[in-house]
């Protein structure tokens, strides 16, 4: 089959942009033509994939994403594909790979209702309700089943268009038996000594990710342990303003930003402590990452993830509705606890029992389905 893939933009360190490029990479493999159309693509130009650009036009957000829209539908009543697998919600899709958690339902209890007079509202709330409203044909590929219930909610989704897909995290992301070995090696090359407590976030979005909550909790330490820890931030995003903040909380030797990187895994190794009190996150595949890596976890609820540290006894999931105090108590206590062999041992044994790492694989079953379904009608 020929197949385009929409999504408005590429780059490598991305959560969505990585599932896409996976989920594209095994539809090539089993033997489909790959048309993409994006506004932008950050690093290697795949041979495999036809890239197509689609100019950006517009002084807004929602009118750039009209005209992409609008392009795109012309340039396929031109040149047809058997199917269309789209990465951010739109009109006229096949199939949807819902990367983004529920939009109405942040309108609706997040903002006021000025906001949801506005342009923008109306615009993304009418793109996801082209998706997820009912009567539509979309078929969507779910990876959070926290979400499900708020689309039904809001849109009376039918529960058959529904199609939740396993995690998909890489194996490399497993530790590896030289696991000791690496993280020496890291903690030697960042000059971080036996007892320096490393606390790591890794995330494209600093503030959707909770960096600042993260920072909070680090000034809140007492001594000896806030002069132990140290706190490395690791994703595509400006770290100005957590900088300033780190500056005034008087902890900003012990902080250190890095753009994104393709070396996470020795990261997740070096690292004594993945902290994740992201304020909104449909999934968090960094959560299990962290299990599989052995590297204990602190994680906010509101994470569509969340559960797996919970099942597997990988660490502490915080309450909802977030509170910093418990953060800030949270993060003390695993500091401290003794602990951190014991689920560091129940991660590895979740590595080895888990469907942790098919999503591409299941996803491409369901386009093929759904796709193949149609050209047959």
């Amino acid at each position: 089959m020929e197949l385009a893939f929409v999504l408005y933009k590429y780059f490598p360190y991305g959560g969505l942009q990585n599932d896409f490029y996976r989920i594209a990479t095994v539809c090539k493999a089993r033997g489909h033509s790959i048309r993409v159309y994006t506004k932008s693509w950050q690093g290697d130009n795949p041979e495999a994939f036809d890239v197509h650009f689609v100019p950006t036009k517009g002084s807004s957000s929602q009118a750039q994403n009209r005209f992409f829209l609008d392009y795109v539908e012309k340039d396929l009543d031109i040149d047809p594909v058997d199917g269309v697998i789209g990465f951010n919600k739109m009109p006229g899709l096949d199939v949807y790979y819902a990367a983004d958690s529920c939009f109405e339902h942040s309108a609706q209890t997040m903002r006021g209702w000025l906001y949801r007079l506005s342009g923008r509202y109306k615009h993304f709330s009418s793109f996801e309700h082209a998706v997820f409203g009912r009567g539509s044909k979309t078929q969507i590929l779910m990876i959070s089943s926290t979400q499900i219930p708020l689309f039904e909610k809001y849109y009376g989704t039918e529960p058959e268009r529904f199609h939740l897909l396993p995690p998909g995290i890489r194996r490399d992301r497993i530790a590896p038996k030289n696991a000791a070995e690496i993280r020496k090696q890291f903690r030697d090359e960042f000059e971080l000594a036996d007892d320096d407590f490393l606390a790591l976030m890794v995330g494209s979005g600093f503030k959707t990710k909770g960096v600042d909550r993260s920072l909070l909790a680090m000034a809140a330490l007492k001594e000896p342990e806030r002069s132990r820890a140290r706190l490395f931030v690791v994703g595509q995003d400006s770290p100005r303003q957590f900088i300033r903040m780190a500056k005034k909380l008087g902890i900003n030797q012990q902080v250190t930003f890095f753009s994104g990187r393709d070396d996470v895994p020795r990261f997740l190794l070096g690292a004594d402590l993945l902290l994740h009190p992201a304020y909104n996150e449909n999934t968090g595949t960094v959560i299990i990452e962290a299990i599989v890596a052995g590297l204990p976890v602190l994680v906010s609820s509101i994470c569509g993830y969340a559960h797996h540290v919970t099942r597997s006894n990988t660490g502490l999931v915080l309450d909802s509705p977030f509170d910093q105090s418990q953060l800030n108590s949270y993060f003390e206590q695993m500091m401290l606890s003794d602990q951190h062999e014991q689920w560091q041992r129940n991660g590895i044994e979740y590595a080895a029992t888990e469907d942790l790492y098919s999503l591409p694989e299941k996803a491409v079953d369901v386009i093929e389905s759904v796709v193949g379904k149609a050209g047959e009608s």
